[in-house]
């Protein structure tokens, strides 16, 4: 077996080191999560005061039926006493996304403060470019945005980027589809059911 040099076991010292900062950084915030009833169940966003960590979806429930004219509500279920202004931003906007979703593009989106949104890595550079270049009733195939994002042979690596997305929804993992037109598998093919949803709310509630 081959014996590392001195320079390699620098590097992997210091990528160590690096990580272990990041991991430290990440859990000195004080985070708070804020559990909110959707027409998809139950979200809980939590964050800090840099900024949403990561949304959870539940499915503790079956998704909501939709009607062609009446909004759908998304309420505030918990909250702690005290919250950031960035995490109340989110919720924010994700009250917007149900029930008001045509105003969805003029809201601000919160700071996000998740290690994989974070640097110049693939997964991070991939889940920005589909949060500003993907819009609301829009979709996009793996492939396309692997070119988009400056890769074109890392559509597979796309597929990956999306499964490790911290914040669905605020980042928009379902619009991602197969080149075939099939929707392709949401929450590791737990939710399907949900992209179909979600994919079908903006097409019905989408601008035009």
């Amino acid at each position: 077996m081959k014996r590392a040099s001195h320079g390699q076991r620098h590097d992997v010292k210091d990528f160590t080191q690096g990580s272990a900062m990041k991991k430290q950084r990440e859990s000195q915030c004080t985070q708070k999560t804020i559990s909110l009833l959707s027409p998809l169940g139950t979200i809980q966003v939590s964050g800090c005061e840099n900024g949403v960590h990561t949304i959870q979806i539940l499915m503790d429930v079956a998704p909501a039926e939709r009607s062609a004219g009446a909004p759908l509500s998304c309420v505030v279920n918990d909250s702690p006493a005290e919250t950031s202004p960035e995490l109340q931003r989110g919720v924010e906007w994700l009250q917007a996304y149900f029930s008001e979703p045509r105003t969805t593009g003029r809201l601000p989106l919160p700071a996000f403060h998740h290690p994989a949104l974070q640097g110049d890595a693939f997964t991070s550079r991939v889940l920005h470019v589909l949060q500003t270049d993907v819009k609301f009733g829009e979709t996009v195939s793996y492939q396309r945005l692997a070119e988009m994002a400056g890769n074109p042979r890392a559509a597979r690596a796309v597929g990956g980027a999306m499964r490790r997305n911290p914040v669905p929804l605020l980042i928009p993992c379902h619009r991602v589809i197969s080149s075939s037109g099939q929707s392709g598998p949401y929450m590791s093919g737990k939710g399907d059911h949900l992209k179909q949803w979600l994919l079908t709310h903006e097409r019905q509630r989408g601008e035009g």
